[in-house]
């Protein structure tokens, strides 16, 4: 396969200075079309050692306005970075709508690097092959665009170029020990490379084959692939968005919504809200025995857990006054305020709706052995956005998806992950409205919005069924937890989280090995 591009290809002198200057104009002033794009560049570079990765980066830098770019090289994980799951730190890195990041030894670094060396199966190098393509194609199904060069040197062309710089008094300091120790193993890395670029290279995030043998002709190869690729990616986001708005102009004529939700079967339809019994409760005096029991013991557990580096996420989702504070309130009232974080979460603000949804969660997940806490998550583009038509249908459908596959990433790194819908009846909740329009100091906690909604929970009735049988995994179950009376609410809560935080302290006992 590389061979395909082991022909010499060069570039004279004065055809690379005829091309170069046109070339640089084109590139700034799509940079600067850009700024107002929809849409973030993603330009990743892999390849042989010494094929002119560093330099041609360093070159596009020169050549466009580095202030909109954003260069990462991604060495061996930090200790911050190995505590949490490993895409954790691409995610973080992601560039916002209208900017570009050039990234160097990537997300395919680790498991090519493993698997040459033998420290991963072939099952296990397909299996981060499959991760990456899901990541990717999460980022190109949002919008960005995702150029991915392989830089390629034959053999001998590698052996030759590593000793010119070598020679290099400027240059030297880029050859070192591990690159001629990757030049033995050369064969091995072509080998392993060849399957990662076959798997990998997709129609939304294709591998571009570059030789680099010649500086000049490197440069202006990936340079022209990188001008046509945003200038088409431009015309393609500027003909959907036309397409948007054709489609919301005839369902605004025939009265049909852009994010219609599907019908129930009949009036008789059960959810699985509808099937909650509504009158479990716990008597004043059995809860106060019981809520301090089991705030004792989560303080012991979670010591031990912190202990063993057992990381804790708990989701909170619920209708609004169904009492996710208060239950909030009394799992953090038996834990130390160091130990834990917790992220309301409101409306994303401008620098989040730049990025990907997902953005703003992966960035804040917790260090080994805290508790991260959200009161409402990710789910809001499968619930609000859905309902209120913040999101299309096409891209709430899709989250179902890439909801599962973030938190398989959660409990694969050894998190405890547990998610609370907290349930109460149309009834019951009115009740609490009013109640807090009575109270001063609780009055500022119901608004105009939270009537509005009430209009809407059929809608929301529909949308939370759907999201438990989609998103309601082995891996990441929900716990349906029946809140009309808030005492049994809030015991179930603090016993489900003990038990959980419990298995997972005596599964790393037995296994005698910290998560991470």
């Amino acid at each position: 396969m590389f061979r395909t591009v082991e022909l010499g290809s060069k570039l004279s002198r004065a055809e690379y200075e005829e091309r170069v200057p046109e070339l640089r104009r084109e590139l700034l002033e799509l940079q600067q079309e850009l700024r107002s794009a929809d849409f973030p560049v993603i330009v990743l570079f892999g390849g042989v050692d010494g094929a002119g990765k560093g330099e041609t980066v360093n070159l596009l830098n020169a050549w466009m306005d580095p202030r909109w770019i954003h260069t990462h090289a991604y060495p061996e994980p930090s200790e911050e970075e190995r505590e949490r799951p490993e895409f954790w730190r691409y995610w973080r890195d992601l560039p916002p709508k209208g900017e570009i990041s050039i990234l160097l030894r990537s997300w395919y670094r680790r498991p090519v690097l493993e698997h040459v060396h033998k420290q991963c199966t072939d099952s296990e190098y397909e299996n981060a092959l499959d991760r990456i393509v899901a990541f990717e194609q999460e980022l190109a199904q949002d919008g960005a665009l995702i150029l991915k060069f392989w830089m390629h040197l034959s053999k001998p062309e590698q052996k030759k170029r590593l000793k010119k710089l070598q020679k290099d008094p400027l240059m030297s300091w880029r050859v070192t020990e591990t690159d001629w120790q990757h030049w033995h193993l050369y064969d091995q890395f072509i080998a392993t490379a060849e399957r990662g670029y076959m798997k990998t290279s997709t129609g939304r995030a294709p591998w571009h084959l570059v030789e680099g043998v010649d500086h000049r002709y490197r440069s202006v190869a990936v340079g022209s692939i990188i001008r046509d690729a945003i200038r088409k990616q431009m015309n393609l986001r500027r003909l959907h968005s036309e397409w948007i708005e054709q489609q919301n102009g005839l369902q605004e004529a025939t009265g049909d919504g852009v994010t219609a939700l599907p019908a129930l079967a009949g009036p008789d339809t059960l959810t699985v809200l509808s099937t909650l019994a509504t009158d479990l409760t716990a008597s004043k005096s059995v809860y106060k025995k019981t809520l301090k029991e089991a705030q004792a013991l989560l303080n012991l557990v979670f010591r031990q857990a912190k202990q063993l580096g057992i990381s804790s996420i708990l989701v909170f989702e619920g209708a609004d006054a169904a009492g996710k504070g208060g239950a909030i309130r009394r799992v953090t009232g038996a834990l130390d305020a160091m130990d834990f974080d917790i992220h309301p979460i409101a409306a994303p603000t401008e620098e989040e709706r730049a990025r990907h949804y997902l953005w703003r969660f992966w960035r804040r997940l917790g260090r080994t052995g805290r508790l991260t806490i959200f009161d409402r998550s990710w789910y809001g583009r499968v619930l609000v956005e859905r309902v209120e038509g913040f999101a299309n249908e096409m891209e709430w459908m899709r989250a179902y998806a890439e909801i599962n596959d973030f938190e398989e990433q959660l409990v694969s790194h050894g998190i405890v992950l547990l998610k609370f819908w907290l349930h109460i009846s149309e009834d019951e909740q009115l009740r609490r409205f009013e109640a807090r329009e009575q109270v001063p100091f609780k009055r500022w906690k119901l608004t105009d919005e939270d009537w509005r909604n009430r209009e809407k929970w059929p809608q929301y009735d529909r949308a939370v069924h759907d999201m438990v049988e989609r998103t309601g995994t082995s891996l990441a179950p929900w716990v349906l937890v029946e809140g009309n009376d808030k005492r049994y609410a809030r015991l179930k809560v603090l016993q489900t989280y003990c038990a959980h935080l419990s298995a997972a302290v005596q599964r790393a006992q037995k296994s005698n090995k910290r998560p991470v």
